[in-house]
């Protein structure tokens, strides 16, 4: 049975006890995963559109690649055109959401949960829980580490083994543990990317 109290304060990102929260989603999760990360997804798509159903919101053309690893799944809301490579771990127990046109690279880790830093409290086997927020038009490195209440504008590129500690602004290239921003994304990198795009275009048609 859910104790209110509890639940209330994970989704307020406030110290709870992840054993007297009652909620059992992880449970119905579990045997999704385990027939998603060993199907034949490839040729057969049953096994992700069963999956589907424990998460928060998923489109139609939503590609993971197995193995991934949901704590519960219900609280990861996927924005159209998302791709993630193998490897995928959401720790979900507060929202993570994504806007459209996420590509992540391979073993991109999100996590929503964290412990307090003092030893006596921590052992109490207290947590909280913050949301993760991704934009729209993102690509995301591999290796990569977002921890949690961060949100990472849209437009922006994360590269790979990046630890992600605060907000990255829209518009951005960023990298390094932990993470900052590099350079801002301009017209000059549209203008290079669509010539390169051109040039691809004019070989193929």
């Amino acid at each position: 049975m859910k104790s209110e109290i509890e639940w209330n304060q994970m989704m307020e990102g406030k110290l709870y006890n992840p054993y007297k929260v009652g909620d059992n989603s992880w449970e119905n999760i579990r045997a999704a995963l385990k027939l998603f990360n060993e199907s034949e997804f490839w040729k057969d798509n049953s096994a992700l559109e069963n999956l589907k159903q424990f998460l928060g919101a998923a489109p139609d053309n939503l590609v993971l690649t197995p193995p991934v690893y949901f704590d519960h799944g219900d609280r990861i809301f996927f924005g159209k055109h998302f791709y993630a490579n193998t490897g995928l771990t959401i720790l979900d127990e507060n929202k993570v959401t994504f806007g459209d046109n996420v590509f992540l690279a391979p073993h991109v880790s999100i996590y929503t949960a964290g412990h307090p830093i003092d030893a006596a409290i921590r052992n109490t086997n207290v947590e909280y829980a913050k949301p993760v927020t991704v934009g729209s038009d993102v690509w995301i490195g591999g290796n990569v580490v977002i921890n949690p209440g961060v949100t990472i504008g849209s437009n922006v590129v994360i590269g790979s083994g990046s630890v992600v500690t605060k907000d990255i602004p829209d518009n951005s290239m960023a990298a390094g543990n932990p993470c900052r921003v590099i350079r801002p994304i301009t017209e000059k990198d549209s203008e290079y990317w669509s010539a390169q795009y051109e040039e691809y275009n004019n070989l193929i048609h």
